[in-house]
């Protein structure tokens, strides 16, 4: 039986300050929960409290507490071969998603300062468990990853919303995708920093982070396929 003392400590994860302080984070549902390829520290199935660590309005079933999964920056460039860097993309939801993409099309995510937290429940839930087989590095300084991606032979291509080139046409070999929130986009600097530029076309006037990142992941990730 878990203590009012234990659930209290668990319930503060829900923020970010005290998921940063012990390390670990919650993730809810038997969905997410079974794609963990190792046991989670602790886990809840008590629908009281369940009730009580849960952020859903209809909680999805068991919790589970693990420990942080995020790699350094050093060791995501020398294990991928793609990697996705989300900039500035504020949504946790289309955070949560492109990593489901970047997962579906074997690449890495890098998230830069400024981007949804990778362990808040929305971004957590929106992996669908792929949190959990992608390598990810986050609050990152994005200028200065694009120096470090070169040293790794990685081709910077930022995604632009007009005056680039259609994604079939991007550079072969190991690249490093960049994709702003809907909207703001890149900023101009990061444009200018990077090697490529490639624009989706598209009938709306623009398409959220998720949907781009998943578009251009699959073009690259195409190029490798037998």
């Amino acid at each position: 039986m878990i203590s009012v003392a234990e659930t209290k400590r668990f319930a503060r994860l829900h923020r970010k300050k005290h998921r940063e302080a012990e390390k670990i984070f919650l993730a809810e549902g038997e969905s997410v929960i079974s794609e963990a390829p190792s046991p989670p520290l602790k886990t809840f199935s008590d629908p009281e409290t369940v009730r009580k660590l849960s952020t859903l309005a209809t909680p999805a079933g068991p919790v589970a507490a693990f420990s942080f999964l995020d790699r350094r920056l050093e060791d995501l460039l020398s294990t991928a071969e793609r990697v996705l860097l989300l900039h500035g993309v504020q949504d946790p939801g289309n955070v949560g998603t492109a990593i489901r993409a970047a997962h579906a099309f074997g690449a890495g995510v890098a998230l830069s300062k400024g981007c949804a937290d990778l362990y808040n429940p929305k971004t957590v839930r929106g992996t669908m468990g792929s949190i959990f087989h992608v390598p990810i590095a986050r609050e990152i300084e994005t200028i200065e990853l694009l120096d470090e991606a070169r040293e790794h032979d990685f081709t910077p291509v930022a995604a632009v919303p007009e005056g680039g080139v259609p994604p079939r046409s991007m550079s072969d070999g190991k690249t490093l995708i960049l994709v702003g929130a809907e909207g703001g986009g890149l900023p101009m600097e990061v444009v200018e920093a990077c090697d490529e530029r490639v624009t989706i076309s598209s009938l709306a006037a623009s398409l959220n982070a998720a949907v781009a990142a998943a578009i251009l992941l699959h073009e690259a990730y195409s190029r490798v396929l037998p």
